[in-house]
């Protein structure tokens, strides 16, 4: 009897100590925010925290459609006086466990698939994930996701965006949704008035909405306020490049990363605000609006209908005197920019998605004579085009100079002169497997995020070799090094030295390697070029 007592004594004894593990386990995966607490839960075996679905303000609905954003509401936890002890649960505290539905849009990228309930205006939402073992006293670096999509599509939902991984290197990963398309950058002449003369930019609003509710929250899970990192891809990076020159944004980011885009160039950033207002005004009319009051009374969905008839880019960041006060690239010029650290760059294959591919080489000769003319023969040194595959390598080539590297370059050679900080440029050459969206092997445009997230299992149908996940996790390296202390150095890596002071750009392939920049020459050309031609 003497044995069974104390076998049964050590049994509730080691049971009551795993539920104390346990419990502390839950406890840990409940957070007070400034807007009252949220219960998030582990994912990637135990190893991180997921908060997702965080309210960082106020839904943007009715009266609120088309205003800066406003602050999220608050929510109190009130004890459950029917129950005793540990059992005794708060209620009131958020379910953090599912994503919060993803902004208003068009459906334009076949690759951007969601793990959100779906499309709404009720869009503001936020996820935090951090490791396993941080705590508010772990002052962890922090690393804030803008994704890409033109302004006009994406969410933080998608998969390859996921924080199962990133963390484990050390780091509080924050990724958001903002508003988009026509819902995050119409401006007319009725919204300047009611803005104070003021109008457009609300999806650039909302980024800096969700950087102050990360300076105002992130400590409690685990993060340091001071050392926060904005990256984002595509038109996440051109939100870098264009938060670091707004003087809304300053003080609230320590470093950036550019992935393949910056708002230098094109229309970002570049147009009189009284022309967009006189395009919103006259889309406004079209749309069957008569005044602001009557297009905020109509559906979502009506909204996007019309939209549709502007195109892609037609609702784009402009320069409002308030987010931005001037074209981003003058900010950048004279130095009045965010002086942080910066790690910026592209993919080898941008431009694959506009070449045509059975490009010859008379083919080519005649669209450079097209493009430039009497430049052409200078072109064509550059962009070479003597046998029909060194043309459609040519086409690619400028195909993705003009879509997309020629303006991260311009961003990268501007803050290099300008901006008193570190800079690192990388070229991603590791040409991809083929996938399910792209069935050529290739360094494609957002080829990138995969391998900096670690979700390289989240492309569909691609057959994955052990050189990408090693580079996978290289770039995760660099890119947690680089937010933790604003240089990507660190044991086990080639060494990445700084452009701003060497001129070398990091080869990201299966040997990283570093070497000068071979290819100024060409960004010089176009930049001289009065007005870039486009290749598509």
């Amino acid at each position: 009897m003497r044995i069974r007592l104390g076998a049964v004594v050590a049994l509730l004894a080691a049971g009551a100590a795993l539920a104390g593990g346990m419990q502390a386990s839950a406890d840990s995966l409940t957070v007070k925010t400034a807007q009252g607490k949220v219960r998030g839960k582990a994912i990637n075996d135990g190893k991180v925290k997921a908060f997702l679905g965080l309210p960082y303000a106020a839904a943007p609905v009715g009266d609120l459609r088309w205003r800066a954003p406003e602050p999220a509401a608050k929510w109190k936890g009130v004890r459950d006086a029917t129950k005793f002890g540990q059992a005794a649960k708060w209620k009131g505290v958020r379910d953090a466990t599912k994503f919060g539905h993803r902004c208003e849009q068009a459906s334009v990228f076949q690759d951007m698939v969601f793990q959100d309930e779906g499309p709404s205006e009720d869009c503001l939402y936020l996820n935090v994930y951090t490791p396993a073992s941080a705590t508010a006293k772990s002052k962890l670096p922090v690393m804030f996701w803008i994704h890409g999509g033109g302004f006009s599509s994406g969410s933080a939902s998608e998969p390859r965006h996921n924080g199962d991984f990133l963390p484990v290197k050390g780091v509080v990963l924050v990724t958001i949704n903002y508003r988009l398309g026509v819902f995050g950058f119409l401006a007319t002449s009725e919204l300047a008035q009611e803005g104070g003369g003021h109008t457009g930019n609300y999806g650039l609003m909302d980024m800096i909405a969700a950087l102050q509710w990360v300076k105002d929250n992130i400590a409690k899970f685990g993060g340091d306020a001071a050392n926060v990192t904005i990256f984002g891809e595509s038109a996440g990076s051109m939100a870098v490049s264009t938060l670091m020159a707004s003087p809304m944004a300053q003080g609230l980011f320590a470093k950036g990363i550019g992935e393949s885009g910056s708002g230098l160039v094109a229309t970002l950033g570049g147009g009189a605000l009284a022309d967009v207002e006189k395009a919103g005004d006259i889309w406004m009319e079209q749309a069957g609006a008569n005044s602001l009051k009557g297009l905020r009374g109509v559906t979502a969905e009506e909204v996007l209908k019309a939209a549709g008839k502007m195109g892609m880019t037609g609702f784009a960041p402009v320069i409002d005197g308030k987010v931005l006060t001037e074209a981003v690239a003058e900010t950048y010029a004279t130095g009045r920019q965010a002086h942080v650290p910066l790690l910026a760059g592209w993919n080898r294959d941008e431009g694959g998605m506009f070449a045509q591919k059975s490009m010859t080489t008379e083919q080519w000769k005649a669209q450079a004579e097209r493009l430039f003319g009497e430049r052409a023969v200078e072109f064509l040194k550059l962009y070479a085009g003597e046998t029909n595959e060194q043309a459609l390598r040519s086409a690619i080539d400028f195909g993705g100079d003009s879509f997309i590297a020629y303006g991260t370059w311009k961003w990268i050679e501007a803050h290099a002169k300008t901006g008193d900080a570190p800079v690192y440029r990388y070229h991603l050459e590791l040409a991809a497997p083929p996938s399910k969206f792209h069935a050529e092997s290739s360094a494609f445009h957002s080829d990138d995020i995969e391998y900096v997230f670690g979700t390289l299992d989240t492309r569909p149908g691609c057959e994955w070799r052990p050189e990408d996940r090693k580079l996978s996790d290289e770039m995760m390296s660099y890119w947690t090094n680089f937010a933790r202390t604003g240089d990507p150095n660190g044991p086990g890596l080639a060494e990445w030295p700084r452009y701003d002071k060497t001129g070398d750009v990091i080869h990201l392939d299966a040997t990283i390697t570093a070497a000068p920049d071979t290819l100024r020459a060409r960004y010089e050309f176009l930049e001289s070029v009065p007005v870039l031609p486009k290749a598509f």
